[in-house]
């Protein structure tokens, strides 16, 4: 069902980068990680199991890399300025070896990128920022106000990391490419932890709607927490509507 693989080493991060893959044929769904940054972390928690039948029956196939979130996000004692020089290098990773490497392999663009929590923010930023590598995003309870992981410090870096500021200025041609080429689903509950990440879910969907982005927004209920017990039906839901 699975391999573990290391990319040995990646040219942007400059150390070896653990990616998990499952399945042999279908859409390509690149799964990003939250706040541990581990790429086993849809296997531990039951999302693979979830989707065994998608996955087996060829209608996608998964690649789970790492992030380095804890040189950038969550490393707090560090300047703003090297973790966002470290964060940079991980979307050039996503960018200039994954993504290549995922068209060689199925021969196919139609990427799915998607995530829960700040890996929300990961998948969201994939698809506003490169939208022709990234075509879709889902973010499941996301936490998009990236000021939240840097104290308030904000700088140019941040600035283009964070769709809550950013999305109020897209304009001109970046704009129209999202519009051509991107669309984004946000997903949240209403339950146990997730106020905040419903109060930034909606400001998004309200600056993406404001720029005409296409865009779907799906509010569960006020049983569904900040956990992967939700976060598992969310996927599937979503995923197999999709693939």
């Amino acid at each position: 069902m699975y391999a573990q693989h290391q990319w040995s080493p990646s040219q942007a991060m400059g150390k070896n980068v653990h990616v998990w893959t499952y399945g042999h044929a279908g859409r390509p769904v690149i799964a990003l990680p939250t706040s541990g940054g581990y790429a086993h972390e849809w296997q531990q928690h039951g999302v693979i199991d979830a989707l065994a039948d998608l996955i087996g029956h060829g209608r996608m196939r998964i690649w789970q890399p790492e992030t380095n979130i804890v040189e950038t996000w969550n490393h707090r004692e560090a300047s703003l300025a090297w973790r966002m020089h470290r964060h940079a290098a991980y979307e050039q990773f996503l960018v200039s070896e994954l993504i290549p490497h995922i068209r060689h392999v199925t021969g196919r663009s139609d990427v799915i990128v998607l995530g829960a929590s700040v890996g929300a923010m990961y998948a969201v930023n994939c698809a506003l920022k490169y939208p022709q590598l990234f075509p879709e995003a889902i973010g499941l309870s996301g936490r998009y106000e990236a000021r939240t992981f840097t104290h308030g410090q904000d700088n140019t870096d941040v600035y283009y990391s964070n769709p809550l500021s950013y999305v109020w200025n897209l304009h001109g041609d970046p704009l129209q490419r999202i519009q051509r080429h991107a669309h984004v689903t946000l997903v949240c509950g209403q339950g146990a932890h997730e106020k905040n990440c419903l109060k930034e879910t909606l400001h998004l969907a309200q600056g993406l709607r404001e720029k005409h982005v296409p865009l779907q927004l799906d509010v569960w209920g006020h049983d569904v927490a900040h956990e992967w017990l939700w976060w598992r039906r969310q996927i599937r839901h979503h995923l197999s509507q999709r693939v």
